[in-house]
């Protein structure tokens, strides 16, 4: 049997020396071709109807695009994190969070771009503000205002949920206009054993007052007029 463990290693290493080796022919190959073969490629892995096949292409896709600067690069990646596979999406958050702190502003622009273009409900609106959690530039603040005037309630609940981890209490003033929004969304309770509904306006009366409480004393954000919401259910998939 060790006999046999051993032959298997030594496949597998030859197996991954080969991988690595065409992962760099690729990552040194020019940026348009790359980035239109690995568009095709990614076309193709959505279409697979194994989802072991699928996943397996759709990682080290997100892998090289990691490799390339440009617009194109950022939108695939977004796209894979828009995968309803897991895997995928967490490699191509991983690349899109490094890119995110080594070249903000094209990681910030293609973030514009995906609420733009993205349909409400899509996987990647809800986990692209955590891309900038970390992220210690003053265009995040810009960005996540972007996201709580979003039709989509949870990526709206993801801005809110960033911005108290950031603690920046100039997001108040995009909070307050959500405070009477009624649409609902799915939060994971703090047990971790289920789920509980509540709506966008009480997770901003919430992120307000903790917010706040961060502010220097007599130093508060002036409240902007409330506008009128419609009610609309949501299941937040986090």
């Amino acid at each position: 049997m060790a006999d046999s463990l051993d032959a298997v290693l030594v496949k597998l290493f030859d197996a991954e020396r080969t991988v690595r080796s065409l992962h760099d022919q690729v990552s040194k190959a020019d940026e348009h071709g790359a980035t239109e073969a690995l568009s095709k490629a990614l076309d193709l892995a959505r279409k697979e109807a194994d989802e072991h096949e699928a996943a397996l292409r759709l990682v080290r896709i997100a892998g090289l695009l990691g490799e390339f600067e440009g617009p194109r690069a950022v939108d695939l990646l977004i796209d894979i994190l828009g995968s309803t596979l897991e895997e995928p999406r967490s490699v191509a958050g991983a690349e899109l969070e490094g890119l995110a702190f080594d070249r903000f502003k094209e990681v910030a622009k293609g973030v514009e771009r995906a609420l733009k273009r993205l349909p409400k409900g899509s996987p990647a609106l809800p986990e692209l503000p955590y891309l900038f959690a970390e992220v210690p530039e003053p265009g995040v603040l810009k960005i996540l205002g972007e996201f709580s005037r979003h039709e989509d309630p949870d990526a709206v609940a993801a801005a809110i949920e960033v911005s108290v981890e950031i603690g920046d209490p100039g997001f108040v003033k995009f909070l307050r206009p959500l405070l009477e929004d009624k649409r609902v969304v799915d939060l994971a309770d703090e047990s971790g054993d289920g789920e509980s509904e509540v709506t966008i306006g009480e997770l901003a009366a919430e992120a307000v007052e903790l917010l706040e409480m961060g502010m220097p004393e007599g130093e508060e954000v002036p409240a902007p007029k409330l506008t009128e919401k419609k009610s609309e259910g949501s299941k937040k998939g986090r």
